[in-house]
């Protein structure tokens, strides 16, 4: 018979705490279905499966950077483009004050100069106020 049903229950190991301890999971010969759960407890997360074309040496030195990690050639591939972009600051945007400071630099205002655009911007938000008020009333 393909499918059987165990008779005895087994204790659940603690990646299966959510599963009642009575279950009985079908026998399959080829697959010890309480060794290879097939569902994760844990978090889903976003693959993007890709295909490239990498010439032999580049696919010589992944193939050695993934043996000397202990990891698959994925996870050395993840690993290369994280930490090149990292050192290249490909797609990091500035902090907030960083950008502001550099804007700052970029408009080269003297203190007076921007003390009036202060001023002057102070003045005209405080106009557009009262006149806000007046239509209001």
């Amino acid at each position: 018979m393909l499918w059987q049903t165990n008779s005895q229950p087994r204790a659940l190991s603690p990646t299966r705490a959510t599963a009642s301890p009575a279950v009985h999971r079908p026998h399959v010969p080829w697959i010890d279905a309480e060794d290879r759960w097939p569902y994760s407890l844990g978090m889903a997360t976003t693959t993007i499966k890709s295909t490239y074309a990498l010439d032999v040496e580049t696919v010589g030195a992944l193939e050695a950077l993934a043996r000397r990690w202990n990891v698959s050639k994925s996870e050395a591939m993840r690993r290369v483009i994280r930490a090149s972009a990292a050192a290249h600051a490909v797609n990091v945007a500035p902090e907030p004050l960083q950008a502001l400071d550099e804007l700052q630099k970029m408009l080269a205002l003297a203190p007076a100069a921007a003390a009036r655009w202060s001023s002057q911007v102070r003045a005209d938000r405080r106009a557009g106020s009262r006149r806000r008020e007046e239509q209001t009333r």
